[in-house]
């Protein structure tokens, strides 16, 4: 669905247009569920955070000012259900790690430039593919919350910067930072996948 069509579903919505509501949860069930799951990390807590935040989008849509701004506005709930679930889950790590736990040493002695692998001389390309949708998946869930959350808005729901700044109530500096970190620490996680895999 393009902004413009959210756009509109919105207005029928805030006007109380009965017919837009399945249209909505349709739309947004499936984008909340997916951004949850790898939020919460856990399918339990991710069915849990997309039931309550469309519940929460329904209680507040009065609140919405801005049609045209739907998606963040509902996504800024799926963060914070997401926040609260988690400290609550019984799935919740212990600590979190940070990202440069998750990032390789350059070159062995830590300087130097990282190397990345070539991925285009794998064999097997389709293979491939789910292989390395699921690392993918679980690289990105790996993450630090911060970043995790970045480089879903920014990156999986092609939200612009600030509109993921006004999401996480951060600078726009600290979005771009956020994001450069969290796509090295993914692109990382993703070239010791690959490595592994060379014949």
């Amino acid at each position: 669905m393009r902004q413009e069509d959210e756009t509109e579903l919105a207005r029928r919505l805030i006007a109380g247009d009965p017919a837009a509501f399945d249209r909505f949860v349709d739309h947004f069930r499936a984008k909340i569920f997916q951004y949850s799951w790898l939020m919460c990390g856990h399918r339990e807590d991710a069915e849990e955070v997309a039931q309550d935040t469309l519940l929460k989008v329904f209680e507040s849509f009065a609140q919405l000012r801005e049609p045209e701004r739907v998606r963040p506005w509902v996504f800024r709930i799926a963060r914070n259900a997401c926040l609260m679930k988690r400290r609550k889950s019984v799935y919740a790590p212990a600590r979190e790690l940070s990202l440069d736990e998750l990032m390789p040493a350059r070159d062995g002695e830590g300087e130097g430039r990282l190397q990345i692998a070539d991925w285009s001389r794998l064999p097997d390309a389709q293979a491939l593919d789910s292989e390395l949708h699921d690392a993918l998946g679980r690289s990105i869930a790996a993450l630090p919350e911060i970043y995790r959350s970045v480089i879903l808005l920014r990156d999986l729901e092609e939200l612009s910067t600030e509109e993921t700044a006004q999401i996480l109530d951060v600078p726009e500096p600290a979005v771009k930072m956020r994001l450069h970190r969290a796509r090295l620490a993914v692109r990382q996680t993703l070239d010791r996948h690959l490595r592994s895999r060379r014949p």
